[in-house]
């Protein structure tokens, strides 16, 4: 266990206070712990160019069509049929297809494992298509 004046540490994240002389030395520690962990967040755009794509978040200045008729990938994948207006994009580095997100949380979520979806939405799209949805 660690002590650091007046602040007994009960596990990584999970403190409880003995004694503290000062409010704001309080504060003080609570905004240093926060500054650092927002220095190890890893932001969206690293995540998309570590995974090889291009991420970009942009109002397009003309209707931009992504791959799915610019519908969402995971929304195919579920079967779904979720519009997206293309502002959340991401370009698939092996062969330059665009496709179109909804939400930031679903182009973080596909980010995660894009090649993964991508099959999963396009066995979705063949379903859709034949169904003549």
């Amino acid at each position: 266990m660690k002590h650091l004046r007046g602040l007994r540490v009960v596990g990584e994240n999970v403190a409880v206070i003995q004694s503290i002389a000062s409010k704001a030395w309080l504060f003080a520690l609570i905004a240093a712990a926060a500054t650092a962990g927002a220095a190890q967040a890893e932001s969206t755009p690293a995540r998309a160019e570590r995974s090889g794509g291009i991420w970009k978040a942009a109002v397009p200045p003309k209707p931009m069509r992504g791959e799915f008729g610019s519908l969402d990938p995971l929304g195919v994948a579920a079967g779904a049929r979720i519009k997206a207006d293309c502002s959340l994009n991401w370009v698939d580095p092996d062969d330059g297809k665009l496709y179109c997100f909804a939400s930031g949380t679903s182009l973080e979520f596909f980010l995660e494992q894009p090649q993964t979806h991508l099959e999963r939405a396009r066995a979705g799209w063949r379903k859709m298509t034949a169904a003549g949805e």
